[in-house]
């Protein structure tokens, strides 16, 4: 007797379980007001985000391609004492430490 009572018990509190989490499955269905605005505005943010990181790139892209194109631009000069200083970003002399213009 105390089986069937145990078990009729489990299975009534699995059923309530059951109906609550049916309830939860249709509060947070996603298709409420509130979860499409908040997808709305992570996307917005991650397109800025994007924006951001891509303007950030070109610009580094193109202080790197500068410095390049001037340091290729010392070594092929016809001056042959020219040499390109990397952390003044200059093309020198070596004999007298003044720059160069290529």
């Amino acid at each position: 007797m105390s089986k069937s009572i145990s078990i009729s018990a489990l299975l009534a509190c699995y059923l309530c379980s059951g109906a609550v989490s049916a309830v939860e499955l249709f509060v947070y269905d996603g298709n409420s007001a509130l979860t499409k605005e908040q997808a709305r505005e992570q996307s917005e943010q991650w397109n800025e985000i994007k924006l951001l990181r891509k303007k950030v790139n070109q610009r580094a892209e193109r202080v790197f391609d500068k410095a390049d194109n001037e340091s290729e631009a010392c070594y092929k000069s016809g001056k042959l004492n020219a040499y390109w200083e990397s952390k003044t970003r200059s093309c020198l002399d070596s004999n007298t430490g003044k720059h160069i213009r290529p």
